[in-house]
């Protein structure tokens, strides 16, 4: 269900209520006029079939918002019903109360304001034609009515669009904030691994590695039967050591940090049909573990937002190692958008991310030239 479907919903209920309430003030209105049993009847047999025809098949289409075709052709059915009762009884012109809402909600605008001034001349055409009435007063009341009702209608419908939308900023800032908590997870376990990787790697590796370096300086042909006994059991751990060290570092960055974004850009184009132009500059070098987890989770995030948001037709990733720092672009020329504005699209992840470890997130973005999302940090 969409969101205008669900604000139509929940006004669903009060709309029927409405409508039945009015239906049965008019129809015994009608009743107790003074006027030929033959007229009273078939007024209250043409608003019986309105509200019938409502129930039946006009509450669903308002509900879901049906095809225009359909609808109208209902709604004319129910105007019909409408001009048949006034032509009968001209009390029945209280249910326009009902009557005018009801259009606005199974027609478009310019259908609906035409159909309010129809429903509006109707009795007037009744008095022309039957030559009862006061043709002057009810061309005025008519006048009226119309402008009053087409104003109502106006504002359901703004009222409807207002409702739309504000469901529509509470559903992206609801999907904005779980991101928010999927990044803020994602960046601290990914924080913590790689913490434990590099207290492994500085302590436990490093003094398995002393140990072999201290024992073999000793006695380098090993002939003690238990120095090589010892020597061969730090060689054991340090190799275990190392293992959970490349266990705890991202699976990703296997391959080193240049080859993993070029296979992410590689990637999103087999996944899109959006050609991703990679390139590199300057000279690679092996990074500390959490700065290249950092980088290539910029590139990942930037790509899966033009994947999502950008419809763009071109995407360019660079890879760029200055001396003091190295730097991740990715370039699309899609539909843009207000970074100021933006609470979703991955950015405050990306960002805290970069704080992490002293780096900086650059957006640019408009609709004429892209976005561009740089993230250069020192190293």
């Amino acid at each position: 269900m969409t969101q205008r479907e669900a604000v139509h919903s929940d006004y669903t209920l009060w709309w029927d209520i409405y409508f039945a309430v009015i239906a049965v003030v008019v129809s015994i209105v009608v009743t107790v006029a003074s006027a030929p049993p033959a007229r009273r009847v078939t007024a209250v047999a043409a608003l019986t079939a309105m509200a019938l025809v409502h129930i039946a098949v006009g509450r669903r289409m308002i509900r879901l918002r049906a095809d225009e075709g359909p609808s109208i052709v209902t709604l004319f059915v129910q105007i019909t019903l409408f001009a048949v009762a006034i032509v009968a009884m001209p009390s029945a012109t209280w249910m326009l109360f009902a009557v005018i809402p009801l259009i606005f909600q199974m027609a478009p605008l310019k259908v609906a304001i035409g159909a309010v001034i129809l429903v509006n001349a109707v009795p007037v055409i009744a008095d022309v034609l039957l030559g009862t009435g006061d043709v002057r007063t009810d061309l005025a009341i008519a006048g009226v009515s119309a402008a009053s009702g087409i104003w109502l209608g106006l504002w359901i419908v703004r009222v409807i669009q207002q409702s739309t939308e504000r469901a529509n900023l509470i559903a992206e800032l609801e999907a904005s904030r779980a991101e928010v908590e999927r990044l803020s997870h994602e960046a601290g376990v990914t924080a913590e691994r790689t913490r434990l990787a590099g207290e492994i790697h500085d302590t436990l590796a490093q003094g398995f590695t002393s140990i072999i370096t201290l024992i073999q300086a000793a006695d380098p042909e090993l002939r003690d039967e238990r120095l090589e006994l010892a020597v061969r059991t730090a060689r054991e751990n340090l190799a275990e050591s190392r293992a959970i060290v490349a266990a705890l570092s991202p699976s990703a960055l296997a391959s080193g940090l240049l080859d993993s974004v070029r296979r992410q850009a590689a990637r999103f184009t087999e996944e899109t049909g959006v050609t991703a132009h990679f390139r590199t500059t300057g000279e690679p070098r092996d990074l500390p573990t959490a700065v290249e987890v950092v980088l290539l989770r910029a590139a990942q995030e930037s790509l899966t937002n033009v994947r999502r948001h950008a419809k763009a037709n071109e995407v360019a990733v660079l890879l760029a190692y200055a001396p003091a720092s190295v730097r991740v672009v990715v370039r699309d020329d899609g539909v843009g958008f207000d970074p100021a504005a933006s609470g979703g699209f991955g950015l405050p992840g990306m960002r805290a991310r970069a704080e992490q470890v002293g780096g900086t997130l650059t957006v640019r973005s408009d609709p004429d030239t892209g976005t561009t999302v740089e993230l250069e940090v020192p190293a």
